[in-house]
């Protein structure tokens, strides 16, 4: 097994204790939990977010298959990345640069910060949006005031990061019976939910006039799924727990635990995201297409007693925002970490952490001011940016994914811990089929910006 010289996120590295042998499994499971939650962030964000509302908008349940073959091909991903930093004490870019070489990794770093800046792209939209509904902020205004993150984390780095795990995962859990709440008002078909997650040839062939086929919406709710900058920070922040490095034992026992951290975590993430579609198939399903599927449209819902009946109000509507506001929140928290590690890791370049927070929040908000100032404040065009940068992430993936499974499933680097033969065989198939989905999901936006 190969190790770095170079710690991965050095000042977190090593530092969380764990139990001792003989404590009880739910101890140690609770000392190994918190790396899922910062993962799992990536699976919430704004861009999973309009995909999933507009697919239950336009198109009921039928997504829901899509939601949970993208979510069990994250799990099979991220156990492969906690695996890798357990395992070689190195994360996904570090391991990378090995592999390559020095003016390959400066190429691949590249393509990993504009992936980052594109996913800080979402998380200042969906910020932005949430402050104008709650506090009807004009949206250049509130793109601008994301700036103060910049402070929120600096203060929340102080307290280590078992302070931010914390943090992130009273965030989802607030996210989650924000939306459990609503959908049990929405009172849905529940057995037209469970049958939904069969798969359905109407995937590929559904289509609403004027609207994206049920087809396109699907690669979109695929390639906001699996990120590549959760790959990084799973794989360096999984080394922040104190087991011990050289014996194997405790090396087996660290991956179980990091593995059902992250399933758990994912879990939720992907109950969030079916009740986002459940939601947007509540309160639109069968109305005019060219009225749905906006954040602004689903808060105004909420109010609406024509739409919703008797349990709108302003608390839900409210409640929504709060949900959309936090989103951003929580993947802003670990996007400035992952931006650490693709710096170090491909180029060996340490920043301060609130100059690398100011960086990369500075290079994102300028496209989204750009935007704002050529066609207004119109908060439709602004979603559309959101999802253009979706798509770069659909791009950039093949980078980080590829090299991982060759990583994990090479006996040179992994030892008696690479892939099984199973995993091995399910991640490439994995890879393929997202790679040929993504490529299509490319081809339809750009023949529809260009038609």
């Amino acid at each position: 097994m190969e190790q770095s010289n170079q710690k991965s996120l050095e000042e977190i590295n090593n530092t969380v204790p764990i139990p001792e042998k003989k404590s009880s499994s739910l101890k140690k499971l609770i000392a190994f939990s918190g790396p899922g939650a910062l993962v799992a962030v990536g699976y919430m964000d704004p861009g999973n977010w309009i995909t999933s509302i507009q697919g239950g908008a336009l198109y009921g349940y039928l997504l829901l298959s899509v939601i949970l073959l993208s979510s069990l091909i994250a799990m099979l991903l991220q156990t492969m990345c906690a695996k890798l930093g357990i395992v070689t004490g190195t994360d996904l870019a570090q391991a990378t640069k090995n592999l390559v070489g020095n003016k390959i990794s400066f190429f691949l770093w590249i393509i990993a910060e504009l992936a980052i800046i594109s996913t800080e792209i979402a998380e200042v939209i969906g910020s932005a949006i949430a402050l104008n509904l709650l506090f009807k902020i004009p949206l250049i205004i509130g793109v601008i005031i994301t700036i103060i993150d910049v402070f929120l984390l600096l203060i929340l780095v102080k307290y280590g990061i078992r302070k931010i795990e914390a943090l992130v995962f009273v965030l989802i859990a607030t996210i989650f019976f924000i939306f459990m709440y609503e959908v049990a008002l929405a009172n849905p078909s529940i057995k037209s939910i469970l049958l939904s997650f069969i798969p359905k040839k109407e995937i590929l062939i559904a289509h609403v006039d004027k609207k994206e086929s049920a087809f396109f919406i699907a690669l979109g709710i695929v390639g906001a799924t699996v990120m590549p900058h959760n790959l990084y920070l799973h794989s360096s922040i999984v080394q922040s727990r104190k087991y011990d490095r050289i014996n194997e034992d405790s090396i087996k026992e660290a991956i179980k635990y990091a593995k059902i951290d992250s399933n758990i975590q994912l879990s939720f993430s992907f109950i969030i995201n079916c009740l986002l579609l459940i939601l947007g198939s509540a309160l639109f399903f069968g109305k005019n297409p060219d009225d749905i599927g906006r954040f602004t449209q689903l808060y105004d819902a909420l109010k609406n007693r024509d739409m919703v009946g008797i349990i709108a109000s302003s608390t839900l509507a409210t409640l929504f925002a709060l949900a959309l506001l936090f989103s951003g929140q929580n993947a802003t928290i670990t996007g400035t970490l992952t931006g650490q590690i693709v710096m170090e890791g491909f180029i060996n370049l340490k920043l301060s952490i609130w100059k690398r927070r100011m960086l990369t929040r500075a290079l994102a908000i300028m496209p989204v001011i750009s935007c704002i100032y050529y066609w207004g404040n119109r908060e439709d065009v602004v979603e559309k940016l959101l999802v253009y940068t979706q798509i770069f992430l659909s791009l950039s993936l093949p980078i980080s994914m590829i090299p991982l499974l060759y990583l994990t499933s090479s006996k040179k680097t992994m030892g008696k811990f690479s892939n099984c033969f199973l995993a091995s065989m399910l991640g490439w198939i994995s890879t393929v089929v997202l790679l040929i989905l993504n490529s299509q999901l490319i081809l339809e936006t750009l023949q529809s910006v260009f038609n």
